[in-house]
């Protein structure tokens, strides 16, 4: 019998002058799908370095984290069960890097294009709305809420 065990993951909501940063991504279906930068926590890594490492692998932005919006939990489709730890953070630089490999580009999209973008089925999961409504509506915790070695 295997043991069950959800898959760890980060997102960051970053948020300039009205728009959201989102990467578009290549899955393989008929049309690419939207979410904020996010992947999964590598071994010995924090996961505030995690959520800053996949922003600029995604998005080839560096940015500062500023808060902690929470644990989101999701079973996919599929079954598959995420711990995704949320972030809000703002933009420093753009980086100019090559972009992870299945990332179509990044984009800076407001929050009506966003929900356009819902209707049509096109965010990867329910989570990117909520995760962007969680931040505009001020749900954060101070990084400090997180203990990690």
């Amino acid at each position: 019998m295997s043991r069950w065990s959800p898959h760890v993951t980060v997102a960051s909501v970053i948020e300039r002058a009205g728009r959201y940063l989102l990467v578009e991504e290549d899955k393989g279906g008929p049309f690419s799908l939207f979410n904020q930068p996010a992947g999964h926590l590598e071994p010995g890594e924090r996961l505030t370095q995690a959520a800053e490492r996949e922003t600029r692998e995604e998005a080839a932005w560096h940015i500062t984290l500023t808060g902690y919006l929470g644990l989101y939990v999701y079973t996919a489709p599929d079954d598959l069960t995420f711990h995704s730890h949320a972030f809000v953070g703002i933009p420093l630089a753009h980086l100019g890097n090559d972009l992870d490999s299945g990332i179509v580009a990044a984009h800076w999209l407001t929050l009506d294009e966003i929900e356009a973008l819902e209707r049509s089925h096109r965010l990867r999961s329910p989570l990117v709305l909520k995760r962007i409504r969680d931040a505009m509506a001020g749900r954060q915790f101070p990084l400090d809420v997180i203990h990690e070695r």
